[in-house]
């Protein structure tokens, strides 16, 4: 028997260049997008540098001129008597609730839309996603009547329902699309040992769409966490007032202090960006892995 001898590759093999063209176009693509990057980092610059003056230097230099003095005191002015502490919290205990209950009644309205033959269900889907076509301006009046009319106007619950309502048609759509993609012997193979439609959601489907769901998670917590659009139009008192509506009281309150405003605007922009830098891995991955397959 003869024996087939594979040469295997030499250690000190040079790795070949890329061709000329690629590196052209490398260098032309970060020649473009270099000046419009900082472009677009320079706005958050100025407002974090302006948050981190000083009164006395921003009233005698102006807001446009470079930092003479640096100190914290704009942040514990926007935090204490500029009420910012309390609306961020007032922020989290409206976008914990609505993220979680919002994303664990589309995980399972798509997992009966995916999973079990409904009658109807592509209408019913698409009737869903319909939904968030509509603009919310025209829905302002109607909305804040019907929270008039159940007992749910300036309630931090009537705002949190709404945030559900609004944005369950699109999660189920994202969702329903994952959980088509996941093979179906795994539930068929979960029936077969003795496994009932609550087991295998909880213990195989939800763990199997933990990528999509936390894309949906950061994607939900930033625009819950910065709408203010249903804020204004649900609360009225303004201890209830999430960041959002806070910050542009604020800016009535501290027009000549634009140090303090900045400040507060660093404040608002921070737990959504905490949020979103710590999914952000999920982000793209898993609301494409859907569509994908």
């Amino acid at each position: 028997m003869s024996a087939t001898l594979v040469a295997s590759p030499s250690v000190d093999e040079p790795v070949a260049a890329p061709p000329p063209r690629r590196r052209r176009r490398a260098w032309v693509f970060h020649a473009v997008m270099a000046p419009i990057t900082l472009l677009w980092v320079a706005p958050m610059a100025f407002v974090l540098l302006l948050a981190v003056r000083s009164f006395d230097d921003v009233a005698a230099n102006g807001t446009a001129s470079w930092p003479h003095s640096f100190g914290l005191g704009a942040f514990d002015t926007a935090l204490g008597t500029g009420g910012m502490a309390r609306s961020l919290w007032t922020s989290i205990k409206i976008t914990v609730p609505a993220v979680v209950i919002t994303l664990w009644l589309a995980s399972m309205a798509a997992y009966a839309l995916s999973r079990y033959a409904i009658p109807g269900r592509r209408a019913i889907l698409l009737i869903m996603l319909a939904g968030n076509l509509l603009p919310p301006q025209i829905l302002l009046i109607p909305v804040s009547r019907i929270t008039e009319s159940i007992g749910l106007y300036d309630t931090l619950t009537g705002l949190v329902l709404i945030h559900v309502g609004f944005g369950l048609g699109f999660y189920t759509f994202v969702l329903y699309g994952f959980m088509r993609s996941l093979p179906g012997e795994l539930t068929e193979a979960a029936r077969i040992d003795g496994a009932g439609p609550v087991q295998i959601y909880a213990r195989i489907v939800l763990p199997l769409c933990r990528p999509s769901l936390a894309a949906l998670a950061a994607l939900a917590t930033t625009w819950i966490f910065n709408d203010l659009i249903w804020a204004i139009t649900v609360l009225r008192t303004e201890a209830k007032l999430p960041v959002t509506a806070a910050l542009l009281n604020l800016q009535g309150g501290y027009v000549s202090q634009w140090n303090v405003v900045a400040a507060a605007s660093v404040l608002a922009a921070v737990p959504t960006a905490i949020v979103f830098f710590a999914f952000q891995r999920h982000f793209v991955s898993g609301l494409l892995v859907g569509a994908n397959k």
